[in-house]
């Protein structure tokens, strides 16, 4: 890969002000309040939020396992796989050990019966790594077939390890046997139409998942605007795109989470600043991208970089790079509407990734230039974010996977 491919990384790593930043060759990397409205989604035809989606999951006692996601190329970077615990109900995290021996694990997955942990192995040369948690065990890594891994995620049949290639805009797919380990990769498909947008001189695909109903996976890709649309053949892990979803030019798509509901979902739109309602069919794959809404940061450079939805549908949030802020929208008409409530400042310098506990009382926001880890409790009626203690301190926070 050129240097060229990495130049947009470089420019955010060099505006966010610290040489660690801009050393990366890799993807990074409030107004008034409005009234308050009650969880339960505007009326319209067919089935409320509250039936849709799957009610939370009760809120554990006891310490629960955290990991924590670094660069370890970079100056005053990590050693590797943290992992620490929080307490469910105040969200005090404790530091725990170190896995070292796993190289820049910038994104982190969960295997879904929960024993394997992934890590993509951001470098310019990109592999996705497996780590047995019950003891920490390294299973094995596999090359990408790309440059600087950003993303995966694992098939809900816990069969098949989803990767996106950031550096050269490819997904990666990779067989997971019963052990939670990655065999070779099975398919490897490139970006290659539509042009590049603005200002981008290459595909970069920087997510990869499977939408709720299990039916199609979708790759979003900021290099040419697009989400992609693919279906998976089960049986031989191969790739078949299906359909093409368009943002407006220069929208520079980032990421994409679906409404516990299936039927939308909301697209973070890194370079203009936005995000989007996005319709989701079903039966084609097809997704319908709605009109650019604010972030609610202003008209300054922001990178907005992730979303997360409550388990019950009713709120999402916005991590907001540039800005250092959540954003809190409500989730109105059964997934259809973003409504912007207001932004919260988010304790740190760059939030990079944000997550919410299983139970979705707690929202994890890791923040890459202060190396600390934000936790916020979430009110369940407001959707309100609370600041629970003083940030965790993790070297180069780039990912915080509450387990």
């Amino acid at each position: 890969m050129g240097r060229g491919e990495w130049s947009r990384r470089r420019f955010v790593g060099a505006l966010a002000g610290t040489a660690t930043a801009a050393v990366l060759s890799s993807c990074d990397d409030a107004g008034p309040e409005a009234p308050r409205t009650p969880r339960a989604v505007a009326p319209e035809a067919g089935p409320t939020t509250a039936t849709t989606a799957p009610s939370p999951s009760p809120t554990p006692s006891g310490p629960r396992p955290l990991a924590l996601g670094t660069y370890t190329s970079v100056e005053n970077g990590g050693t590797g796989i943290a992992f620490a615990t929080y307490d469910a109900g105040t969200g005090e995290v404790t530091r725990g050990g170190t896995l070292t021996g796993v190289g820049d694990p910038s994104y982190l997955a969960l295997h879904p019966d929960g024993r394997t942990l992934y890590a993509v192995n951001e470098r310019e040369k990109g592999a996705v790594t497996a780590v047995r948690l019950s003891d920490r065990a390294v299973l094995g890594s596999r090359s990408t077939g790309g440059g600087a891994p950003c993303h995966l995620s694992v098939h809900p049949g816990g069969r098949w390890l989803l990767s996106a290639n950031y550096g050269d805009g490819s997904v990666a797919v990779h067989p997971l046997d019963a052990s939670g380990a990655i065999g070779e990769r099975a398919d490897l498909v490139t970006h290659s139409a539509p042009e590049p947008g603005p200002g981008q001189e290459g595909p970069h695909a920087h997510q990869f998942v499977t939408s709720p109903d299990g039916g199609h996976l979708l790759a979003v890709d900021l290099g040419t605007d697009t989400v992609y649309t693919y279906r998976l053949d089960e049986r031989t892990g191969k790739l078949t795109q299906v359909a093409q979803a368009h943002t407006r030019p220069g929208a520079g798509p980032r990421h994409l989470t679906f409404h516990p509901g299936g039927r939308y979902a909301y697209l973070a739109n890194e370079v203009d600043n936005t995000v989007a309602v996005c319709a989701y069919d079903t039966d084609t794959g097809r997704l319908s991208i709605g009109a650019a809404q604010s972030t609610g940061t202003g008209s300054g450079t922001s990178y907005p970089a992730q979303l997360v939805v409550t388990p019950d549908g009713g709120f999402a949030y916005l991590a907001n790079r540039g800005h250092n802020s959540l954003t809190r929208y409500a989730v109105e008409a059964d997934g259809a509407r973003l409504r912007l409530l207001d932004t919260v400042p988010v304790a740190g310098d760059f939030p990079r990734q944000i997550a919410l506990s299983p139970d979705g009382t707690l929202l994890f926001a890791a923040n890459q230039r202060s190396g600390t880890v934000s936790v916020f409790r979430v009110d369940a009626d407001s959707g309100r974010l609370r600041l629970a203690g003083r940030p965790f301190a993790s070297p180069v926070a780039v990912c915080a996977l509450p387990l």
